[in-house]
């Protein structure tokens, strides 16, 4: 379905997307995962025709994002990170809107966005800039939607959007898919991209990893522990300030933690329960896409 060979793009002396090769398939939930200033936005911007490489190329069905943009645009779907639809005109106005420009109708398209369009129905004559989060995100997915597109690339969809709302968005994306759209999603949130088919992690402009999640997980080397007590803060400085520690990041109600070569665990153990913690918990845990993300991160600023 698409196709990235050697894409760079540069800002000044701002490199922020370097030497990107991949292939997402048809069909295929694909996921960005990356920090802000990964390089995300650049590189979906350029995929929907909206900036030009300064070397590569991208090719989405054989067509050159490039020379071919116009018929491309046909084709794609764009729901970009901040909401930019009119916020003067109400639900059905944006949608129609959007339905006209590509030369079709709500109606015709209808069946590809009636479960979405449905929960914001009720209000269709509310203006889009007093809607909610969640409202917005529908309605621009729906927006993104009504020329039923081939590929739809979606830039942080959920940011700021509540987690019911998060869920639900998924969910949609998951049935779209079984429609056979190709999905592009970014996102900094790491629990997103497990429903993801593959991804493709980012950092300063460069792919680092592209696989399936579980695989992805799977390749996490280390042996990864669980701490937490009651005075999350003072134990978070007392383990980073450890000889043994390898790296202390918080992971929801627990730390994770990794230790040096050729340490043992009781060193540590030891050393945190003589300082009388209360609640303590000392424990082995799995790790998760994030644990790998923070992991690569770290390595590669050691390499640097």
């Amino acid at each position: 379905m698409l196709t990235i060979k050697n894409i760079t793009r540069n800002f000044g002396a701002v490199q922020a997307v370097k030497e990107t090769s991949f292939e997402i398939e048809k069909g295929e939930i694909f996921g960005l995962l990356g920090p802000d200033g990964a390089g995300k936005t650049t590189l979906l911007r350029m995929i929907s025709t909206l900036l030009v490489p300064d070397s590569g190329s991208i090719t989405i069905n054989n067509l050159d994002v490039v020379k071919d943009y116009a018929a491309l645009r046909m084709i794609i779907g764009y729901m970009p990170g901040k909401f930019s639809l009119y916020t003067d005109l109400t639900i059905a106005e944006n949608l129609k809107f959007f339905a006209t420009i590509f030369g079709t109708t709500i109606e015709a398209n209808y069946d590809l966005i009636k479960e979405i369009y449905s929960q914001i129905e009720p209000f269709k004559d509310r203006r889009a800039g007093k809607l909610s989060g969640g409202m917005k995100q529908k309605l621009a997915l729906c927006c993104a939607l009504i020329h039923k597109p081939e590929l739809l690339i979606l830039d942080e969809p959920s940011t700021g959007v509540d987690p019911v709302s998060r869920k639900e968005f998924w969910d949609i994306l998951g049935k779209l898919k079984s429609a056979g759209i190709t999905i592009v999603v970014s996102t900094p949130y790491m629990d997103e991209a497990m429903r993801c088919d593959r991804i493709a992690m980012m950092i300063h402009g460069e792919i680092i990893e592209i696989d399936t999640p579980k695989k992805i997980v799977e390749k996490y080397d280390e042996v990864l522990y669980a701490v937490k007590s009651a005075n999350m803060f003072q134990l978070l400085n007392d383990i980073r300030s450890h000889s043994d520690t390898a790296s202390c990041f918080t992971f929801g109600e627990y730390l994770h933690v990794t230790l040096k070569p050729d340490c043992d665990y009781h060193t540590l153990k030891s050393w945190l329960e003589a300082k009388q913690y209360p609640d303590f918990e000392f424990k082995v845990t799995n790790p998760n896409i994030e644990d790998y993300f923070m992991s690569k991160m770290i390595k590669m600023e050691h390499y640097d």
